[in-house]
């Protein structure tokens, strides 16, 4: 390996991390809605050039929790409830629709394995009366793989390309707000309904029931809605992070 290929990977590292570090401050708050981030003083806050620094900024703008400036630089975003309501919603429809596509065209039987072997990880999780943080850790995990495998099965690299976009959003994503259900009484149950929604679909989907999948999968989002509404107005002993960057409806 030569000595610029190694310091080009050096710098790639440095911006990943710093990239992570800033995410972090973001939805921890220590970097406020609304602020101006200055460069070169969270250079020096995490030890790394500005380069580095600049990617990162560059990084989260396009992830959506950075806006740029006018006059240059980047500020922190805050979305309102509505924003953060639509980009689910808008996740619904997509994933509906990849799910009605997979069930027309017909889904590669491997991805449909794959499928159907994280439903039966994620069965045997919550076979337990209840979820400690390690096992609920999982579930998001396993979570994410599911509704993963759900957009590769449309076959469609446009509606993939389009759901890994909204999904990268701030809170849009598949898992983005299950965390509120892990303080709440009746998390297991809120669970078990979006896992018999998750078998609903799959059997849709084998049985080539197009409507019957778009449809199920336009009523699962129903459940982030939910989680949404519980992470803003309910009363959490443990915050969602970055809900502070939410701006509650009036």
């Amino acid at each position: 390996m030569s000595a610029t290929t190694e310091l080009g990977e050096a710098g790639a590292s440095q911006a990943v991390k710093a990239q992570l570090r800033l995410r972090e401050m973001v939805l921890a708050g220590e970097l406020p809605g609304g602020s101006r981030i200055a460069e070169v003083a969270i250079s020096e806050q995490l030890g790394v050039s500005r380069t580095p620094v600049r990617s990162a900024l560059m990084r989260l703008e396009q992830e959506g929790l950075l806006e740029s400036l006018p006059n240059g630089g980047y500020a922190v975003r805050t979305f309102s409830e509505r924003d953060v309501s639509d980009a689910i919603e808008l996740r619904g429809t997509l994933e509906g629709l990849s799910a009605r596509l997979a069930a027309e065209r017909g889904a590669a039987p491997v991805v449909l394995r794959e499928a159907r072997a994280c439903l039966q990880r994620i069965d045997e999780l919550l076979r337990e009366p209840a979820l400690d943080d390690a096992a609920f850790s999982r579930y998001v995990t396993f979570n994410a793989q599911f509704h993963a495998l759900l957009s590769e099965l449309s076959g469609s690299p446009v509606i993939a390309q389009q759901l890994e976009r909204i999904s990268n959003l701030p809170f849009a994503s598949p898992s983005g707000f299950v965390v509120v259900q892990a303080n709440s009484p009746a998390a297991r149950d809120m669970l078990l309904i979006a896992q018999d929604q998750h078998w609903q679909v799959l059997d849709a989907i084998e049985s080539r029931e197009g409507s019957r999948a778009e449809a199920l999968m336009r009523e699962h989002s129903r459940i982030a809605q939910r989680n949404l509404r519980e992470a803003l107005h309910g009363v959490h002993t443990h915050p969602l992070p970055g809900v502070q960057l939410i701006r509650r409806r009036s």
